[in-house]
């Protein structure tokens, strides 16, 4: 089993020492979302495959990454670096801080454990077609020779993204849009001619329909890139996320609304001060990362 660590929220920047404690005791609890049974997802080494790590800074978390390495288990570290203004990531840590952190991890772990993430791209009067044309080339040459895969997406704007771009826009004073296709296939295409004169593989996470020459699938939880960073292969099935996702199988240990970066695009958060409410609320030596209304156990 492939563990995620998580794409609900940040568990290396703000909940790292809960997730060693969870390793220490061999599982973590899960709230379900549907308002179902809790259940538990083991992280004893017998059943763990390797993990997943999500983040937009690595930072509090690199010497817990020593530690897991120490135990036996590959990981991968995704980590997005986009370089947005403040009005639309709030509370990031700065591009060149992450890119500084992708470099060390890389050289400390092998190429093969980062991934450098640019998603989503957002279209907005702050951030047009040709602010990420010359954000990406930069960032793209910090990167080169310290990760070979980049992954892009576009923003969708699902019902509790687009409330809280308006939020942000109106905050802030900037237009934010959804472009049709055919301009969303352009810059990616023009990405994807940078990142492969950097070195680097691009690939998009979901969304088929934008795919153009050269931009491969995105395997966020990748079966093969873990078992290249284990030295082996791993037996790990094929089951996506989405019909239209490359991952293979995993489960993840994270929580929904409690990543308090601010991030005004965000799928995982539906409100940023619920968001940082949970983190305050949060127990470091619980099972669960966030408690489940009325407590709960499994």
């Amino acid at each position: 089993m492939i563990v995620s660590a998580s794409y609900k929220t940040d568990i290396p920047a703000f909940y790292g020492d809960w997730f060693m404690a969870r390793l220490d005791a061999g599982f973590a609890a899960q709230a379900n979302p549907y308002g179902g049974p809790p259940s538990r997802v083991s992280l004893a080494p017998a059943d763990v495959d390797g993990f997943v790590f999500w983040t937009r800074n690595a930072g509090p978390f690199r010497a817990h990454l020593d530690q897991v390495a120490r135990r036996g288990f590959p990981f991968v570290v995704q980590i997005t670096i986009t370089g947005y203004p403040r009005a639309l990531d709030a509370a990031t840590v700065a591009a060149q801080a992450a890119v500084a952190q992708a470099r060390e991890l890389a050289a400390a772990f092998g190429r093969h454990a980062v991934v450098w993430r640019y998603d989503p791209v957002v279209f907005s009067s702050l951030t047009p077609a040709g602010w990420h044309r010359r954000a990406f080339a930069r960032l793209a040459g910090d990167l080169a020779g310290a990760v070979d895969e980049v992954v892009l997406s576009v923003m969708q704007p699902y019902r509790k993204t687009a409330r809280n771009m308006d939020r942000a826009a109106a905050a802030h004073g900037f237009d934010w849009w959804d472009p049709a296709a055919d301009e969303k296939r352009a810059l990616l295409a023009d990405l994807t001619a940078v990142a492969r004169d950097h070195g680097m593989r691009a690939t998009l996470c979901d969304q088929p329909e934008l795919r153009v020459d050269g931009l491969g699938e995105a395997r966020c939880v990748d079966a093969e890139r873990l078992g290249q960073v284990a030295g082996r292969p791993l037996d790990v099935p094929r089951k996506p996320h989405r019909p239209t996702c490359g991952c293979w199988a995993s489960r993840d240990i994270g929580a929904y609304d409690s990543c308090p970066q601010g991030c005004a695009y965000c799928y995982a958060v539906a409100s940023p001060a619920a968001a940082k409410r949970r983190l305050a609320a949060h127990d470091p030596a619980g099972e669960f990362l966030v408690a489940p209304p009325g407590g709960g156990g499994t």
